[in-house]
């Protein structure tokens, strides 16, 4: 079990490396922008759309590794008090019951919606917008995928907690 959690582990702790760097090019373009606006007064729509675009591809796509690291919202005050085996009974119940299924739901429900931006080549509704829409769609798949992965490793985590601690 521990191989199996390492592995699905191992996915979102790359992603999160790479992903991450993201941030920087979203530095560089709001940079940019507010350059444009404030020395030039005008700025491009594209821009703007390219600072959206990564913005929520890095929050999608790092969930499942921000869930890894336990750096997700939580309220934390009982569950800080709880012992290791509490608290893993506290994982299991909230990713079986609560994550998982919400996962699924997310996945799925958003697999039509990018679907069909895909097919009909959906693109910005502003003149001079980004083409392709449906990639920061797919993004919200991938981003519940990782999540769901995630979601997986913690439930095996928390089950290997409860049936080896003393």
């Amino acid at each position: 079990m521990k191989k199996l959690i390492g592995y699905l582990e191992v996915l979102n702790e790359n992603i999160g490396k790479y992903v991450s760097w993201a941030t920087v090019l979203l530095v560089a373009v709001i940079s940019i922008d507010v350059i444009l606006r404030y020395l030039f007064q005008f700025t491009y729509i594209w821009i703007t759309e390219v600072e959206t675009y990564l913005f929520g591809l890095i929050i999608l796509l790092t969930s499942g590794y921000t869930f890894k690291h336990n750096k997700h919202v939580r309220v934390d005050v009982f569950y800080n008090k709880f012992t290791k085996k509490g608290k893993a009974l506290i994982n299991l119940i909230g990713g079986l019951f609560f994550l998982l299924p919400w996962c699924y739901v997310v996945i799925f429900s958003s697999w039509n919606y990018a679907y069909s931006s895909f097919i009909i080549k959906e693109g910005s509704a502003q003149p001079g917008g980004l083409p392709a829409l449906y990639l920061l769609k797919f993004s919200i798949v991938l981003g519940f995928l990782f999540l769901l992965i995630q979601t997986i490793a913690s439930i095996l985590k928390a089950i290997n907690t409860l049936l080896n601690s003393n």
